[in-house]
């Protein structure tokens, strides 16, 4: 009966969002150029800059520009949903890659916590990974339109308040978005001295499978996202079997919507910003389950991140992690890092190959662990690395 009910209760929430509107993209000019004859609408620009082109898309629109592209372009994002005009010229004038390396807030990288982070890469384990990803893509889709999308944040909430439960300091909580009912979800481990400077580790908790079927699709989303989603729940595991007690606070996110244009990270990012928030550092776990490069295993985003954060995430995997990596380009408004990096904060994106290396099943109903390889012995790397990244930062 209480299935029934929790069923009812989410389908009255879906009913209580209007009719969709159009919203405003900034699109990357070298993308909107290749896929704008394969669109259903020929979409009139606004305004062309040297990185990308203001356009306006209704919803449905925004979803088929995102199945063209990688079905088309085999990559992920490329565009950036924004509420007004005036949202999306004030992204186009502040997003060139040169203003985003300039804008690290001064961060001392000194490793010093060796003897905390050392027996915490002992106790992360690939099984935990592995289930998690599994119930994630057991939900039909966790599209953000639909009421199995809703639930399956809600399952997010409450697996990482189970985590937490023995912690009365750390709260788990639901962000909701007024344009469409998937919630984020935030978990929060509140600072002892310096409780003002936030660490944030995030990923998108949404899939999408195909513009045909929007909401109704079958997305499993195993590597696009659940996968990053495992990751830094296995780091949360860890953090709280060893009842971590950081001097800044850390922030889990599981963001909405990442999909159609990064638009619950754009939201959440935003509302730091306006409240002068202090984040000290950012890194995003999208996809972490396919070893598609075989000769390195962590790939970090060179473009849309901070330069000294992605330096220090580098002496990070030669102190803890031990396994090759490397250097990629990740494209434009690729990943939710993007809308961290747009409000002025330093950014990172760890990510699970070279971006033309990158699994080719994502936004499709094949996108499952098994085609990814079975296990989650790449992701486990990436746990490690995200666990090792808030100790060290955070205290």
């Amino acid at each position: 009966m209480k299935k029934i009910i929790g069923s009812l209760a989410i389908i009255a929430s879906l009913s209580a969002f209007g009719a969709p509107q159009d919203q405003w993209l900034t699109v990357d000019n070298e993308v909107l150029a290749k896929i704008l004859p394969k669109l259903n609408k020929s979409a009139q620009s606004l305004l062309k800059t040297d990185i990308a082109t203001i356009i306006k898309m209704s919803p449905a629109e925004i979803e088929q520009l995102s199945h063209v592209i990688h079905h088309e372009l085999h990559r992920c994002g490329g565009f950036m949903a924004h509420e007004t005009m005036d949202e999306a010229l004030d992204a186009v004038n502040s997003q060139g890659e040169s203003l985003f390396a300039e804008k690290a807030v001064f961060t001392d990288y000194a490793l010093n916590q060796g003897a905390l982070v050392s027996p915490m890469m002992k106790q992360i384990e690939e099984a935990p990974i592995r289930e998690m990803i599994l119930k994630l893509s057991d939900f039909k889709t966790r599209h953000y339109k639909s009421d199995t999308g809703v639930e399956s944040s809600h399952f997010i909430r409450a697996t990482w308040a189970a985590l937490a439960a023995h912690r009365s300091d750390v709260h788990v909580e639901l962000f909701q978005h007024g344009k469409w009912p998937q919630p984020s979800v935030i978990m929060t481990i509140p600072g002892s001295e310096h409780p003002q400077e936030i660490i944030i580790v995030g990923g998108h908790a949404d899939s999408i499978a195909g513009f045909w079927g929007g909401s109704n699709s079958r997305s499993p989303g195993a590597d696009d996202n659940a996968s990053g989603i495992a990751t830094m729940t296995e780091a949360m595991r860890v953090l709280m079997l060893n009842n971590f007690q950081p001097k800044r606070t850390v922030k889990f996110m599981a963001y909405a919507a990442e999909e159609v244009g990064l638009l619950g990270s754009k939201e959440i990012a935003n509302s730091f910003k306006a409240n002068g928030q202090n984040v000290i550092g950012v890194m995003q776990l999208d996809m972490t389950l396919f070893k598609g490069t075989s000769d390195k295993d962590i790939v970090l985003m060179t473009d849309y991140t901070n330069v000294a954060q992605n330096e220090f995430i580098g002496i990070l995997i030669d102190e803890y992690i031990h396994v090759p990596w490397g250097y990629s380009r990740c494209g434009y408004g690729c990943s939710d890092h993007a809308s961290w990096t747009a409000a002025g904060y330093p950014a990172s994106m760890p990510f699970e190959s070279n971006k033309e290396d990158s699994n080719r099943r994502i936004h499709t109903a094949q996108d499952t662990l098994q085609s990814a390889g079975g296990d989650a012995k790449h992701a486990y790397k990436f746990a490690k690395l995200a666990t090792a990244f808030i100790v060290e930062l955070a205290n």
